[in-house]
This record gives C-alpha cells, structure tokens and sequence, in this order.
C-alpha cells in the first residue's frame, strides 16, 4: 500500500507502507547510524519520534530477542530508503516489517531520505503525520501535523520508565522482595544477588538494556527503581551509587527527577548520569537546558575529552543540551561536541557525581568512552569500603 508522510512545513513524501498500518504523528529526526537499527528502534529515547535512517538499506539482518534495548518498539514511525524483504543472518527470528507490524509501529520506505535529512538540517527538527493504511488525505495529514502539541515540555518518561522497582542479575529483571532489617537488606533477600558486591540504584527514565549489561559487567549490583522514585526512598537502600539514565523528551518535562537529584547530590555517594540523566543533573545544579535544533542522533560524533586531550567517537541520541553559561562554578565541563560546541560531559569539582550527554555503552557502536562504567565502579567499590 502507499504511504504519505507530511510535514509541518508542507512538504510531502510519498512511499511504500510497512509494518503497521494506521495513522501517527510525531517528531521527525535523523539518524546517520550505519548498523544497529534494532537498537534504535527499542531505545525508549526515541518516544515519540519519527526516526529516518540516511542509511539507504534497512533490514537485511532482520530482528532477533537478543539485541532489543527494552521490551518493545519505542519509535512512533520508521522511515527508510529501502526495506530489505530478505532477512540474512542466523539469530533473525522476524523481519523487520513483521516486528513492527506485531507492535503497531507504521513505517515508510522508497522516500528519498538524503532530501529528507537535508530538509531538517536545514529547518531543524518538524512535526511530521504519516499515513500507511490509506484513510487520510495530504491535507488532512498536513492538519494533524501543525496542530500537533509537540514534545516541548511534555513527560514522556512516565510512558518509558517501570512500574515497580526491580533487580537485574545476569540481564534478567528480579522482582523486588523487601526484608525489614539490615544494610542492603531488601537485595540480599534475593539469593541471586551477591549481597557483598556494591548496591547501585538506577533510575529508569527510560534505561536501555545494555546500561546494565554495562554496569552489571563490572561487579555491580544493580536496582532499578521508576523514575518518580523520591530520593528519601533511594537513600533508605544505603546504596553505593546512583545512576541517571537516558531517556526521551524534554528534561524540562519531569521536574520531579530535578528534585529528587537535588537533594541526591547533596549527599556524598558516587553518581553517573547519562543522556536525559546528564541533563537532569544539570537541571539539579540549577542550570537550564535548551532544544536543539535538529539534535544528534547517529554512532559517529565527535567528542573532546577535556581531560584526556583526546578525542572519542560516540554514539548520540538527543535534542536538548546544557546551557553552560548557567552552570554554578563548581561545575567542570570535561566534554564538548566538535560539531557545534555543545557540552557533552560534566563533572563536580567538590563531590564524585559526573555525566555524559553521550552513549558509552553504545552497542552496537563505538566503545572508546567504555572506560566512564570502570570508573564509575571504582567510585562506588571505593564508596562501599568506606562505609
């Protein structure tokens, strides 16, 4: 069946239909990923986004259980050159199309994609309304998509995050069992657990999976509690670490996290925070944040290590930034995007709390910032042999 994507600004492309078919609006970005669309597609950093690959081919190693990021498609549409109908490779157990179509997520192909990342290159970020199951006209998709709210100030994480607090032990997620008494108690109460490794509680604005394969790797017990957790009930679990996790929208939108880190880093335990958890932080510190004007989105940005003197790939996915100049003076920028200057990394000069705006456990992607998850463990292990 054709397909119809229009955007805000009247321009229309026309394609072939897969996965799902329905109507959706959203936010239309770009990705300059060369592999991993499976990955894209399951961060729940992409909610409500359209997501164009300027990669031409698309689904030639179809989907398999093992590389998903969360439990399900996040992206509110896909958009490719071209689909592969083929699917090659010894894991697959769906096709891309069947995937998507299973989860409800519309998709577009035969549309020229290189025109189409030029156009939010140059115009920044649109609202877009595809069309794939044929029921609306241009002008009607072209309504939906100027009268749509947008992301701007809106609480996607709710939409992401999990509903209870739970472990994860050898990339399985364990249901919470509370004990009454005892340091670490509620974790030394599933026997999975090693109870003398450190307790990091993680905060799950919409975390991907390989954060804790990550953080797990590295002799970490891990607790994942939702993000509208107070930061009294973090501290009650005596934790080593906290960690703040990527996730979508505008960071502006879920003040409560604002709140609880505020009064997290008050205190003096070892805290890391990535993408949305970077911004959250710099939220905390009394900093603004700022959208972008077309993101970074894609496995090869360029990122100055302040420290080091290096520079590093890196894997990115967001639309808002830091604004430096509101940083307080205890802030040290460590990072900063080659591109367009953007601050990437920071860290406290009078506390052990430091964050990225990038991916380091990036997969499939570059590794050369891997090293952040070691020295975060070493934080947190130096943390627990103080207590």
């Amino acid at each position: 069946m054709k397909a119809l994507l229009v955007l805000q600004d009247g321009a229309v492309y026309e394609g072939e239909a897969f996965g799902a078919a329905k109507t959706v609006v959203g936010e239309v970005v770009f990705n300059t990923s060369l592999t991993g669309y499976q990955e894209i597609i399951t961060d729940p950093s992409y909610r409500g986004q359209m997501v164009c690959m300027t990669l031409a081919h698309v689904g030639n190693t179809g989907v398999n259980a093992e590389d998903v990021e969360s439990d399900q498609p996040q992206v509110t549409a896909f958009i490719v050159r071209e689909v592969s109908p083929v699917v090659s490779n010894w894991r697959a157990n769906a096709t891309l199309h069947d995937y998507l179509a299973r989860h409800g997520i519309p998709g577009i192909s035969e549309v020229d994609t290189r025109a189409l990342t030029r156009r939010l290159r140059d115009k920044g970020v649109l609202h877009g309304a595809l069309c794939t199951d044929g029921t609306h006209t241009v002008e009607e998709l072209l309504a939906l998509a100027r009268s749509w709210e947008g992301l701007d100030g809106r609480d996607l994480v709710r939409e992401v995050t999990c509903a209870e607090p739970h472990h994860w032990i050898d990339g399985t997620r364990v249901e919470w069992t509370p004990v009454p008494a005892g340091r670490n108690a509620s974790i030394a109460a599933t026997p999975q657990a090693d109870p003398t490794q450190p307790l990091v509680v993680a905060y799950d604005f919409g975390i991907k999976q390989n954060i804790l394969r990550r953080l797990t790797s590295h002799g970490l017990r891990v607790m994942v509690v939702p993000a509208t957790t107070p930061a009294s009930e973090v501290l009650a679990l005596q934790p080593d670490g906290i960690f703040l996790s990527n996730g979508p929208g505008d960071p502006a939108g879920v003040p409560y996290a604002a709140a609880a880190v505020h009064e997290l880093l008050e205190t003096n335990i070892p805290t890391f925070g990535i993408c949305l958890g970077h911004q959250i932080i710099g939220l905390a510190l009394g900093a603004r944040t700022y959208k972008l004007k077309f993101g970074h989105h894609g496995g090869n940005q360029p990122v100055s290590d302040v420290d080091a003197t290096n520079v590093q790939i890196t894997a990115q996915n967001h639309n808002y930034a830091v604004d430096e100049d509101t940083l307080p003076a205890n802030v040290i920028v460590t990072h900063r995007n080659l591109n367009d200057g953007t601050v990437e990394g920071l860290r406290l000069s009078d506390r052990p709390v430091f964050c990225v705006q990038y991916h380091p456990e990036a997969s499939p992607g570059p590794h050369d910032a891997d090293l952040l998850f070691a020295r975060f463990a070493g934080l947190v292990k130096t943390h627990q042999n103080q207590e």
